[in-house]
């Protein structure tokens, strides 16, 4: 079992949920959503030493940032 497991888990719970609240267009929540478990995501992938990780969910999340910062203004 890989350490940290158990945020892994979190993270995925969160991303199903935030994944669920886009399907209803529960906005913006389930940007936050997204947001907050595609971070962990990232932070796992530091724990990890998983690059692939790492890349995909830091531009996810920008992705969202931008999206939010863009929408807001």
């Amino acid at each position: 079992m890989k350490p940290y497991q158990w945020l892994a888990w979190l993270a995925t719970w969160a991303l199903l949920l935030s994944a669920t609240l886009a399907s209803f267009n529960i906005y913006p929540l389930y940007v936050y959503g997204f947001l907050f478990s595609n971070s962990l995501w990232m932070l796992i992938g530091v724990l990890w030493k998983e690059r692939s990780l790492i890349v995909m969910n830091a531009g996810l999340t920008l992705i969202y940032v931008i999206g939010l910062i863009t929408n807001n203004i």
